[in-house]
């Protein structure tokens, strides 16, 4: 005879079939939960890592930052050094132009002619004096115009007055004094001429 099975074999593999799927599920599940944790944990770590490169970095860019303001302090240190320099320069190179414009005043003054104030303000001179006539005020411009040190005579003020029986002319004047490079360049520009 044969066999016959009378038990429900349907619903037995559709039951069997559902727990597979369940396995099959939930091991997806998790899985997947799995996978997510290793990427944020993975992610997390690429987070820490850029912020110690961050912070490494701004550390760097500190310690750059105070060299750069010592380079700022040692820049200004330098520029106040060379302008002090120049100064000094300055003041060597114009020490024998003092000399020479003293000896130029005595030189050029004409007789009858006398100063009462001289003042100097960088190049620019002026002259207060008295003179016996105008005529000796002019006399003393032809000669500060001719003079190797001087030029540039401007005669601002000039007033007679009577002192007794004699007229006294009182002027004010103002010239400039030359430098060295403006007598180089005339010494050169004379040399050119005569070729």
């Amino acid at each position: 005879m044969a066999h016959i099975n009378l038990l429900p074999w349907r619903e037995e593999l559709r039951k069997q079939k559902q727990r597979e799927f369940g396995i099959i599920a939930g091991g997806s599940v998790v899985l997947a939960g799995l996978i997510v944790l290793l990427a944020h944990f993975h992610v997390d770590g690429l987070i820490d890592n850029q912020n110690q490169r961050n912070a490494y970095l701004e550390s760097e860019i500190a310690i750059l930052d105070k060299r750069i303001g010592r380079i700022k302090e040692l820049e200004a240190m330098k520029q106040n050094l060379l302008a002090r320099m120049n100064v000094i320069q300055e003041l060597q190179g114009s020490r024998p132009e003092s000399v020479h414009l003293l000896d130029e005043l005595v030189r050029t003054l004409p007789e009858g002619v006398h100063l009462k104030k001289f003042t100097q303000k960088v190049k620019a001179l002026t002259m207060t004096g008295m003179a016996e006539s105008n005529a000796r005020v002019s006399d003393y411009m032809r000669k500060i115009d001719a003079s190797e040190w001087l030029t540039g005579p401007r005669l601002n003020v000039i007033k007679t007055t009577e002192s007794g029986r004699r007229r006294i002319a009182n002027f004010t004047l103002r010239g400039k004094q030359k430098t060295r490079k403006q007598l180089d360049e005339e010494v050169a520009a004379a040399g050119e001429v005569k070729k």
